[in-house]
């Protein structure tokens, strides 16, 4: 199997087709079990009751939010520094996804926070350096619907992904560096996790569902986009 061919868009774009279905099928299915696991068998928490249980949601779209970014910035920056078309588009399409996740657990958060404590916003660091993210994902997303030229539009979002990505440390380090509402982490790679097994359990099933459903909808973006430009290409061929 020859990778390299896989490269170009027009050669990417059948194998996309029909990898979308070994990951969107097997999300539904995690997302089915990971919210019935969350939501009736995970116990109530003790401080916070039944409103935790809003974490099962908000705390895989933060984490997603974070790392489509990152793997945006990435993407950008290879397609800049290697003229990539593919790894541009890929950047493309990561961007609307990572904004909707951003999206969501900021809101999932305030409905969160209002009854935890008692207030739907703060401008606390980690909130508001999830707020800035989101601004870079808009921001990005902009500023390439701003330019007509592909290539040109790509070269500007890559600037502002891989300036942007320095935020990602910031959010996730900012409950260490500031005094904040937010807990400290329940999942630590090198220790235990403070929260119990079913908790655990539903919140990596909802995380293994929410990365699925990345991949899935990004690689049918990602066919939009380069359906797009290749139609553009043709008529500007033609035309000339």
């Amino acid at each position: 199997m020859n990778l390299y061919k896989y490269a170009s868009p027009t050669a990417f774009y059948p194998l996309a087709g029909k990898m979308i279905p070994w990951f969107g099928i097997p999300a539904a299915i995690l997302f089915a079990v990971g919210l019935y696991v969350g939501f009736f068998v995970a116990p109530t928490d003790f401080q916070q009751g039944d409103a935790y249980r809003i974490m099962f949601i908000h705390v895989p779209a933060a984490w997603m939010g974070m790392l489509l970014y990152v793997l945006m910035a990435l993407y950008a920056a290879i397609g800049w520094a290697f003229n990539a078309r593919l790894a541009s588009m890929m950047a493309s399409s990561l961007a609307v996804t990572g904004a909707l996740f951003t999206f969501l657990s900021l809101v999932t958060g305030s409905l969160w926070g209002k009854p935890t404590w008692g207030t739907w916003w703060v401008w606390d660091a980690r909130m508001t350096s999830t707020l800035i993210l989101l601004f870079l994902y808009v921001g990005f997303i902009s500023l390439q619907a701003a330019i007509d030229e592909p290539r040109r539009a790509d070269r500007a979002g890559a600037v502002l992904a891989i300036v942007g990505v320095i935020n990602v440390p910031i959010i996730y380090f900012s409950v260490q560096w500031w005094n904040t509402l937010h807990q400290g982490a329940t999942i630590r790679i090198l220790g235990k996790p403070s929260i119990a097994p079913p908790m655990l359990a539903a919140l990596l099933i909802m995380l293994a569902a929410c990365w699925l459903y990345s991949v899935a909808v990004v690689l049918a973006r990602l066919r939009c986009i380069i359906a797009e430009r290749e139609q553009n290409a043709f008529r500007s061929n033609e035309g000339s």
